[in-house]
Parts: structure tokens; C-alpha cells; sequence
């Protein structure tokens, strides 16, 4: 596949904070391995029609069944995966119910910065951790 015929995925993400910690969340098996059981900010695809504030609280509802208040955008990230385009808005995000229910994940961690690069994370995540580390105290609200 070309650049110019392969898929182009949008979609948007969580950087969900509390007490200085940031949500990382674990992917199941995938048909594409070097995404398969990897760790992701929880998000995803955005339905027509929807902001990205919208879809990121949708999401965050269908994912992890948390409420949560969408604080400032953080960074538009575009990767080439080998199997498609991805281009992923983030945004730093707040819960005052920090329950987390895992309905598509299998494993989840609070981190603080120092954790952060500690975990096997989607390659389209790492620009997000980099960022994340420099603000080491996630002094980010």
C-alpha cells in the first residue's frame, strides 16, 4: 500500500490525572502485533457529528464506565503504523469518580512520571509519555 490509499484512522485520547498519577491502560490481543497487548491512553474513534471533547467523554463512558471532565488539550499526534495512518488528539482530563471498570482492556496502572516509560506503550503513545516525563511533578491542570 501507498501512503496515499493507506487507512487513515482519527481518533482521541485521555490523559486522565489524579493525585499526580496518569491512567495507562492495556490492549488485548490484536490482529496487529505491534499494538497487541500494548499500553495506550484510553480514547478512541469519533462518531459524525461529535466533537473531540464529545468523543473522548463517550469513550472514556463505553471503555472504563468513567465520568469524566475534559481539561485543556494536550497534543495532536500523527503516526505511520505499518498497517495504517493514525492521527490521535489527546487531552488532559479529570475524574471526580476515578473508578476504573476495564470492558475492552485487560490490565490498568495509575502512574507517576517516574513509571511512565517503565511500560511496553503503543509506539504512538511515546511523544505523550516524553511530554508527560518533562512535566515530572504531572503539574499539568
Amino acid at each position: 500500500m501507498t501512503s496515499s490509499t493507506m487507512k487513515q484512522i482519527e481518533v482521541v485520547a485521555a490523559i486522565l490525572l489524579r493525585d499526580k498519577r496518569v491512567l495507562g491502560v492495556q490492549r488485548g490481543k490484536n490482529k496487529f502485533p505491534y499494538i497487541s497487548r500494548k499500553y495506550e491512553f484510553p480514547g478512541g474513534k469519533m462518531e459524525p457529528g461529535e466533537s473531540r471533547e464529545e468523543a473522548v467523554k463517550r469513550e472514556l463512558e463505553e471503555e472504563l464506565k468513567m465520568k469524566i471532565e475534559v481539561q485543556k488539550a494536550f497534543m495532536t499526534i500523527t503516526h505511520q503504523y505499518p498497517d495504517f495512518h493514525l492521527t490521535m488528539h489527546t487531552f488532559l482530563c479529570t475524574s471526580q469518580t476515578p473508578t476504573v471498570t476495564l470492558t475492552e482492556h485487560i490490565n490498568y496502572q495509575w502512574l507517576t512520571s517516574d513509571q511512565l516509560s517503565g511500560l511496553d506503550w503503543a509506539e504512538a503513545d511515546l511523544p505523550i509519555i516524553e511530554k508527560l516525563i518533562a512535566d515530572t511533578d504531572l503539574e499539568l491542570l
